[in-house]
């Protein structure tokens, strides 16, 4: 998949297939579909930050797919000068490692967490803090933090939306953010999103995380089997989607409902705030309804 003018390659771009099934392309644009694979999908549905949404009839897909790049307004730049004064502020995130207060994650979800703005000062983000759950090699020492912790490399996409009457709205940032995360990382993952310039609105945001799959040792995202086929009672094949490591711990620490999540094959891609009535989530049966993100941001001094 190559950037129609420049015919760069677009990386990690949504690959929809309309009937809850979908895949991700890899750093390199490049994806695996065969109506070997999947014999009964007949249209593709793609989609990357800043390009426009193209349908193709798998009937007719080419070997290389060009996407058009969409011209939109630009926001206003916040340009914040090098010497000036500030104090860094962090709220800390919620961590747990037991796997009953977990969420899956699958690939085709996404989820958000709403940071309010505290005040009216200058602030810019540093770093988002994304709780991980280590689980243990040993099932009778789960407990113990010194336990040998279960492998994985997961390459994961993180994006930040705009604040639109209290759920996720428009894309706040088109830069094209991921990292991958083992369980050499410890209880969080700490993303330095410096360098993207991300200035705090004046209704808050949200930062949303979204798991692409496993990766090789270098960091490659591998063709990734997105569900588990299962024979149903009625004889017929069932899909479960596949779950990913590591799991994300939720709380119930926090007062308000700030946790939002969409399907993003499925459901009309719609956000859905987690609460009680929203989903049927043994999350939420046992009060446990956020994601607990924190994120650290410089505040400047007036000047």
């Amino acid at each position: 998949m190559l950037d129609q003018a420049s015919k760069t390659p677009i990386a990690y771009a949504t690959i929809s297939f309309g009937d809850g099934q979908g895949i991700f392309a890899d750093d390199e644009g490049a994806f695996v579909f065969t109506k070997k694979l999947y014999p009964d999908v007949d249209t593709l549905y793609i989609s990357a930050l800043s390009y426009k949404n193209v349908t193709i009839p798998t009937a007719e897909l080419p070997k290389t797919i060009l996407l058009e790049e969409e011209i939109s307004q630009l926001d206003e730049v916040v340009l914040i000068a090098n010497n000036r004064k500030f104090k860094e502020e962090t709220m800390e995130p919620y961590l747990d490692d037991d796997y009953y207060h977990c969420w899956l994650p699958t690939i085709e979800s996404e989820i958000a967490v709403y940071f309010s703005n505290p005040n009216d000062k200058l602030k810019k983000l540093s770093t988002v803090h994304f709780p991980i759950t280590l689980e243990s090699r040993d099932w009778e020492q789960r407990k113990k933090k010194n336990a040998d912790k279960k492998p994985f490399s997961t390459l994961f996409k993180v994006k930040f939306y705009k604040n639109n009457n209290g759920k996720p709205g428009e894309v706040l940032v088109y830069d094209n953010i991921v990292f991958r995360a083992t369980e050499k990382d410890g209880d969080s993952y700490d993303l330095d999103v410096t360098d993207n310039n991300i200035i705090y609105p004046e209704n808050g945001f949200f930062v949303s995380l979204q798991v692409l799959g496993y990766t090789d040792e270098a960091g490659k995202l591998l063709p990734n089997k997105k569900y588990k086929e299962l024979k149903g009672r009625d004889g017929g094949i069932v899909k479960i989607p596949t779950n990913f490591r590591p799991l994300l711990p939720f709380t119930n620490e926090i007062e308000t409902y700030n946790t939002f999540i969409k399907r993003v094959f499925i459901s009309g891609n719609d956000w859905v705030q987690f609460k009680p009535g929203s989903m049927d989530s043994s999350l939420l049966k046992t009060g446990l309804t956020n994601y607990g993100i924190g994120i650290t941001y410089k505040v400047y001094k007036d000047e």
